[in-house]
């Protein structure tokens, strides 16, 4: 029995009867990674040795953690070259609470640079590969993470998701990914990309893996500011409800001109289903959708450029070595440690915050932001959920995006309303293309509803097959 290939709630059950050790699953999944991340990369930080050791010593399933999300004494880099060697004296939330369940941590995915692109072409550690297609990519951020679960070198895997991270490479990957609604998930200990936009969220290979996984994870955390006191339900229990009734919103603004033809298709086939199994679907309007693309990235690029100006060669990270005096040093430490991706990003979010542009720019994509999440709340009022594709194409070829950013920037343009709006979302497979590559469908629901969206995300899958294919590699 290969267990690499089997989800966390068939293992927990095989553990439950004593078929199997917590060390023999860490062993099928190292076999795995020996046999395919040299191909894949999906992989930046791992220790067999310590694996091993964690295994005989904790009696909790092995998870994977995204490269940006602290964990106490091991290496934590963003996938960038200006971290190089940072080791964080202390664990981030979520990594206690896995702790907290005697989980194995497996070690680091790559990612792109500080979480800034939908491809995980930016990393210091080079691109991670589709395992679909090698010569494509997984999405991005968080593509490590998604193509480590998709190629069953992983069980499950933490990402994090500010515009789609979590979400995007999840519908390219064929796995499920469920980005909370914010607020639902402690931050504190994920290194901030956007602090008003990120969120914590998982990479499975099915919905109850999810919804397990999200009920470890959730809870408030005095630590965090903007975490919730909300009760976190067992949402492994309530998912297996079925969807007769729920009324679901399908927004015209998200089947637009220039998406891949497959993809939608895929899509239009899943929302059929779905209303063969008792759900209403009908067509709705999210107006300011339109807007979504330009407010992220004044937004995201702004609160970016702010919360990277503490990389600057002092405390921790890299130095420059050829540096002569104070100012120098953080000219070169930036100019050296930084990605091309890193650096526009900052500098576009410097422009937007700088004196005579603030207004212009910045706070009126505040006030389109308040437009965008109050399409959601007046939709929210007739439906239980909104049904939409995750990504409008399928995974693209390496390389063939990275010269034009702003082609890449429009990959997202499905996902990045939810980060907006602060809502929770999750994308699963709804198909594959003639040429056997993954199509996302998005469920997004309303804050802190995590339990419909799962709902409709565990029954589409029960009355369907996608979710169990696997890649050839």
């Amino acid at each position: 029995m290969e267990l690499n290939r089997l989800s966390a709630h068939e293992l927990m059950g095989l553990l439950d009867k004593g078929d199997i050790s917590h060390v023999d699953i860490c062993n099928s999944i190292i076999d795995s990674i020996d046999k395919k991340d040299k191909s894949l990369n999906a992989i930046v930080n791992f220790d067999k040795g310590k694996v091993l050791e964690r295994a005989n010593a904790q009696k909790g399933l092995p998870v994977f953690i995204k490269d940006n999300i602290c964990v106490k004494d091991e290496l934590t880099t963003c996938s960038s070259n200006i971290l190089k060697g940072f080791r964080p004296p202390y664990n981030a939330t979520v990594i206690e609470k896995l702790l907290n369940r005697n989980a194995i941590l497996m070690g680091k995915t790559n990612m792109d640079e500080f979480a800034f692109g939908s491809s995980t072409e930016t990393s210091c550690y080079g691109t991670t590969k589709n395992p679909w297609d090698l010569e494509r990519i997984p999405g991005g951020s968080s593509g490590g993470s998604a193509a480590c679960v998709a190629a069953d070198e992983a069980i499950w895997a933490l990402g994090s998701d500010t515009g789609g991270s979590v979400r995007q490479p999840a519908g390219l990957c064929g796995v499920v990914g469920l980005k909370p609604t914010y607020g639902r998930v402690s931050r504190y200990g994920l290194i901030a990309f956007a602090s008003s936009l990120d969120q914590i969220g998982t990479l499975t290979k099915d919905t109850e893996d999810a919804a397990i996984l999200l009920k470890i994870i959730s809870g408030h955390d005095p630590m965090d500011s903007t975490s919730v006191d909300r009760p976190v339900p067992d949402y492994a229990k309530l998912i297996k409800k079925d969807i007769k009734g729920l009324k679901l919103g399908i927004p015209k603004e998200y089947f637009i001109e220039g998406m891949d033809k497959e993809v939608k298709q895929s899509v239009l086939d899943a929302i059929k289903k779905l209303e063969s199994l008792g759900a209403a679907c009908e067509n709705i309007s999210l107006p300011h959708t339109e807007y979504a693309v330009a407010v992220y990235y004044l937004v995201a690029t702004a609160e970016a450029s702010s919360n990277l100006a503490r990389f600057d060669g002092v405390q921790y990270g890299l130095r420059s070595s050829q540096a002569k005096g104070v100012i120098d040093m953080h000219k070169k430490t930036r100019g050296e440690g930084f990605g091309d991706e890193a650096k526009r990003r900052i500098i576009l979010g410097a422009f937007a915050l700088s004196s005579g542009y603030y207004d212009a720019y910045y706070l009126r994509a505040l006030k389109v932001r308040t437009l965008i999440k109050k399409d959601f709340e007046d939709a929210f009022k007739k439906y239980d959920a909104i049904i939409t594709p995750t990504s409008p194409t399928p995974a693209f070829k390496i390389g063939e995006k990275t010269e034009d950013p702003l082609t890449m920037y429009l990959c997202d343009i499905f996902t990045i309303s939810a980060n907006l709006a602060g809502i929770p979302g999750v994308s699963m497979p709804c198909g594959f293309t003639k040429s056997n590559l993954p199509v996302g469908l998005q469920i997004l629901g309303k804050a802190f509803d995590e339990e419909t969206i799962l709902r409709i995300a565990y029954n589409y899958e029960q009355g369907t097959e996608w979710s169990k294919r696997k890649p050839g590699i």
